[in-house]
């Protein structure tokens, strides 16, 4: 494994496991299945509505001996309803109980999108929709400054309840902003990349104020087949370059575009519930591209977002709510 250093000085694994669309009954087994395989870092978020499963992989794994606690790296998002400075240390509690740990190693701001208040008794996760049983569901927000939200992430450092904070979806102008006002800088921000979107001005940005950076979806369209937010076509495994290097190196395409991301100095977070695939992912760490491998692969931007709630928010929630324009 290798890592990235924060700003804190804590130790990022570059590669580790994201929980999203993954299926809650399986996911005690496969935090097992991947802690025997070297994972130590594992991508959480309230709205993955898979935290309760998640922490009863945690709690299996320590019971059993298999890792301590401080050998884990966990990451969990904040939730858009929760914005409001009086929600953030009752969302961050509710992560904590629900992976039956006392502490975040990473908590980040997921979208900057400020939804109204949903009551964790009403609903959780809140999902998107603030009445989906209304005759027009729709998101609805409500005007709470990112400052604001920012302040109470730096009181749950204080508290000892998060060691790092940081923000998933922001772009340059918002992290610019955030860095005016922040007591506490962000450590990481996490966005979709992935070489048909290598985002390499905002790498570079955060490169120069000492902000990590992880990658969701590094493998591209795989991640959207299931939503119909991407068809086969928009795979990148298939591209002539990648398949080369993967018939050079006796990689797998997969193998290849993983190695492209951690190379490239982000951390990614790739998923999987096949457990084969579970220990292709992780075995990236016995070789190198060629800076030629490297840049053909960048060559593939397309500035291709498959995640943007400028589309699906439209589409899945009846809300036109770009983010990135």
């Amino acid at each position: 494994m290798e890592y990235l250093k924060l700003n804190t000085g804590d130790q990022l694994p570059q590669l580790g496991y994201g929980f999203w669309k993954v299926d809650p009954q399986k996911i005690p087994s496969i935090v097992k299945q991947a802690v025997e395989a070297g994972y130590r870092h594992f991508d959480c978020a309230c709205d993955y509505g898979n935290e309760t499963e998640v922490g009863q992989g945690i709690a299996s794994v320590l019971k059993e001996g298999q890792c301590q606690r401080d050998d884990l790296w966990l990451t969990s998002k904040l939730w858009n309803t929760f914005h409001a400075p009086e929600h953030v240390e009752e969302a961050c509690k509710k992560t904590l109980h629900d992976l039956q740990v006392d502490q975040l190693d990473l908590y980040l701001i997921h979208f900057p999108i400020s939804l109204k208040y949903v009551p964790i008794e009403k609903r959780y996760p809140p999902g998107w929709f603030f009445d989906p049983e209304a005759e027009h569901p729709k998101m609805e927000t409500t005007p709470v400054p990112i400052s604001e939200t920012w302040q109470a992430m730096e009181e749950l450092v204080d508290a000892g309840l998060v060691k790092n904070i940081g923000v998933s979806n922001f772009g340059t102008s918002l992290i610019r902003d955030l860095l005016s006002y922040a007591r506490i800088r962000p450590a990481v921000l996490q966005i979709e990349s992935h070489p048909y979107l290598t985002q390499e001005k905002l790498i570079r940005y955060c490169k120069e104020e000492e902000i990590a950076v992880t990658a969701f979806s590094p493998l591209g369209a795989l991640s959207y087949l299931s939503l119909d937010m991407a068809s086969q076509d928009d795979s990148v495994l298939t591209q002539p370059v990648v398949k080369a290097a993967a018939k050079q190196l006796g990689k797998t395409p997969a193998q290849i575009v993983l190695r492209w991301g951690v190379q490239r100095g982000t951390s990614i977070v790739p998923k999987t519930e096949n457990p084969d695939r579970l220990i292709e992912n992780i075995s990236i760490f016995d070789f190198e591209l060629t800076p030629g491998e490297m840049h053909a692969i960048s060559s593939l931007n397309q500035n291709r977002r498959f995640n943007d709630p400028g589309d699906f928010a439209e589409s899945a929630f009846n809300t036109f709510f770009p983010i990135y324009e």
